[in-house]
């Protein structure tokens, strides 16, 4: 077998590469795969794998399921902050309170957590 061939171009465009005996198709990242997924991201991710496969595989091939990720993750995250600070407002919770009681505190910013990422699953995840 011939050993350090350079690298191929098929007809379907992707170049590949003699490793061993074999030649393997050189893959690169691309710059959307390179960026952060959080936590609601990766809520999505693992929602669209599980029950929406067929969404889940065209936004693979197309190229586009880390720049979906990506952003929904940065909306939701906006949302879930802006949820809480409306949410602490309209139930009185303050500082004042913190210093007063925290355990109290405690409780209900756990509640008002909750309550913000139920919103967020059901208005942007699980849509």
């Amino acid at each position: 077998m011939e050993k350090n061939l350079p690298a191929k171009k098929i007809e379907n465009g992707i170049s590949y590469s003699l490793h061993d005996d074999y030649y393997l198709p050189d893959i690169t990242l691309s710059e959307d795969e390179t960026k952060s997924i959080g936590r609601w991201g990766r809520e999505l991710k693992r929602y669209l794998e599980e029950n929406r496969s067929g969404l889940y595989t065209r936004l693979i091939l197309s190229g586009r399921l880390y720049s979906t990720l990506h952003d929904l993750d940065r909306q939701a995250q906006e949302r879930y902050e802006l949820i809480i600070s409306q949410m602490k407002v309209a139930e009185g919770i303050t500082e004042s309170l913190k210093a007063r009681d925290q355990m109290e505190w405690v409780r209900r910013m756990n509640n008002i957590q909750d309550r913000a990422e139920e919103i967020i699953r059901a208005e942007m995840i699980y849509v």
